[in-house]
């Protein structure tokens, strides 16, 4: 079993009120941020026209993940060339559009790469408020119940080089989101009643060049306990750090040479796992009891075979199960590093997987929905087909998937 600790950890992530996990997906990752709900009764078998609730079109091009609170579903999209940005808020049982907001119009955009879009971050929700970030082009928070702005700030901005990525994060009253960009990294909390910043902490990496490629990251943060010690475990280029989430004061961090990381850290059996992004990914496992650099003390263990640059693993009991980007679907020991198992899926991956009731569900560009068993053998369960590649990575709401591909949104249930 997951460790007491990251249970109390990761509870806070959870809004200020508390909901059930299985009836709301209020972030990236869901409740805990791990990719985990305790839904039960979830469909194993669907697909294009089996198990299919409703099915809505979603216009433009983005590559944000569904967040839903009571019923509503939100999730950000844009114009193709980030011209317009937009809200959009879906009725959860009708898979009616009941908002579809324009936030922010732009004359003059940075390049995003092919891969990317200008609708990347996932929103996070909580009762009456939903909070959208389109990372340097802007970011707001949207009354849920009219549609209404109730703040929006243009000027937390970062030359993100390939295009924004990174989700924010609500901790307490602090509205947390990550900038590192070319030219400028910086992680900011901001009162979420007003928009105003309360901390902002500059990464201060020693980056030894000018090749921007090298200086950017995608990844959404997670808050950890340990000794009684909250902290905001922060990846970004070449580092990642652990600030205090109240003051933004830097605890430790540790150093590598990997970039452009998107996958969102996990925490158990007190270890905190980081994957180190492209070219070449490792996943780390660090103790998190440390000060300053703890490279050289605190590495538990490191792990490069099979490791994906972009899709979150998660962590089920003793085991890590992850995807690569090219489709490489493993079993890792969580106290060790060790591989117990590892099986070609087939497909290109960026979406991270989900865990309820001991399946693991993995989603692929081509519009394949894997689903195998959550065990230290491969079982595979069933392999599902849709018309639609996935970026977005799924939603789970009672005992409902929320699958959004290139253009639609799915409910998917029994």
């Amino acid at each position: 079993m997951r460790s007491t600790v990251l249970i109390l950890a990761t509870i806070l992530l959870l809004p200020a009120a508390t909901a059930t996990a299985g009836e709301n997906w209020p972030q990236f990752r869901g409740p805990t941020g791990d990719g985990h709900s305790d839904a039960v009764g979830l469909p194993i078998k669907f697909g294009e026209t089996e198990n299919v609730v409703w099915k809505t079109a979603i216009h433009g091009r983005a590559h944000s993940s569904p967040v839903i609170w009571a019923d509503q579903i939100w999730m950000t999209t844009a114009t193709t060339d980030g011209k317009q940005m937009f809200a959009v808020c879906v009725d959860r049982e009708t898979g009616r559009i009941v908002y579809d907001l324009k936030l922010f119009t732009n004359d003059e955009l940075q390049i995003t790469h092919a891969m990317n879009s200008y609708a990347s971050p996932t929103p996070v929700i909580e009762p009456g408020r939903v909070y959208i970030s389109f990372g340097t082009y802007g970011i707001a928070c949207l009354d849920t119940k009219t549609g209404r702005t109730v703040w929006s700030r243009r000027d937390l901005n970062c030359d993100h080089f390939r295009g924004p990525g990174s989700s924010p994060v609500l901790f307490g009253d602090l509205l947390i989101q990550h900038y590192d960009g070319f030219d400028v990294q910086f992680v900011v909390a901001l009162d979420k009643t007003t928009g105003k910043i309360v901390w902002k902490s500059d990464r201060n990496t020693d980056f030894a060049n000018d090749n921007g490629d090298l200086h950017k990251a995608f990844c959404t943060p997670i808050v950890i306990e340990v000794g009684g010690r909250q902290q905001l475990i922060s990846p970004g280029a070449q580092a990642a750090m652990a600030y205090d989430p109240l003051t933004g004061k830097e605890l430790w961090r540790v150093c590598w040479s990997g970039h452009s990381s998107s996958s969102r850290p996990l925490f158990g059996h007190g270890l905190v796992f980081l994957n180190t992004g492209f070219a070449k990914a490792q996943l780390w496992a660090v103790r998190p009891d440390g000060q300053g650099d703890v490279s050289d003390t605190h590495v538990a263990w490191r792990l490069s075979r099979s490791v994906p640059c972009k899709p979150s693993p998660v962590l089920v009991d003793d085991w890590i199960f992850m995807v690569d980007d090219g489709g490489i679907a493993s079993c890792v020991e969580a106290h060790t590093g060790d591989v117990v198992w590892s099986q070609r899926l087939g497909g290109d991956y960026s979406a991270s997987p989900i865990c309820a009731q001991g399946r693991i569900y993995f989603s692929s560009h081509q519009g394949d929905v894997t689903v195998i068993e959550a065990a230290p053998q491969f079982k595979l369960l069933a392999k599902n087909r849709f018309d639609e590649g996935f970026m977005a990575s799924p939603a789970v709401a009672g005992k409902a998937l929320f699958l959004r591909t290139s253009g639609h949104l799915y409910r998917i249930e029994q």
